[in-house]
């Protein structure tokens, strides 16, 4: 429960920094420096999300294609990052993922309805760069985003890019 809570403080600061600092260089914040901010975040999260999927993996066997990789993200990856698994997993089947998250731990803390709804893009870009990161190391390039209509709840859709 600790590690949760600590988690949270420590992924709150690193957003309020990365914020902090870009608009310090400038003193006002525009839309590409908000892209600059998500991008800083996502790449974080990139890393992240490999070096953890490399641990998680490390004794297991090799997956059997995109669908096994996702329901491995759903179940077992997201519940050691998140604490919980996804709520709903659905697939259009050509490369297309949503997963549906009813009560995103990193958005808890924020709030329970639509307060804070434009503030949850920023606290978003990081959880995207880890999902981002642990499909690359699995062998799936995709584009991750994540839309929050009403707070907690958050939808990942995932995107793999298919190879030409």
């Amino acid at each position: 429960m600790a590690d949760e809570t600590l988690f949270e403080f420590l992924h709150m600061e690193i957003v309020s920094h990365v914020y902090k600092e870009q608009q310090s260089s400038k003193g006002t914040m525009d839309n590409k420096d908000r892209a600059v901010c998500v991008s800083v975040l996502e790449g974080m999260g990139f890393r992240v999300g490999q070096g953890l999927i490399e641990r998680l993996t490390r004794d297991s066997p090799s997956f059997k294609d995109e669908l096994d990789i996702m329901k491995f993200i759903c179940k077992d990856f997201w519940t050691k990052v998140f604490r919980r698994q996804v709520d709903n997993l659905r697939t259009n089947h050509q490369g297309t993922y949503v997963l549906q998250d009813n009560k995103f731990n990193l958005l808890t803390q924020l709030s329970n309805g639509k307060q804070y709804l434009d503030q949850a893009p920023k606290y978003l870009a990081f959880s995207c760069g880890v999902v981002r990161g642990a499909l690359s190391n699995l062998g799936l390039e995709s584009v991750v985003t994540a839309e929050v209509s009403v707070m907690p709840s958050c939808k990942f859709q995932v995107v793999i890019q298919k190879l030409p």
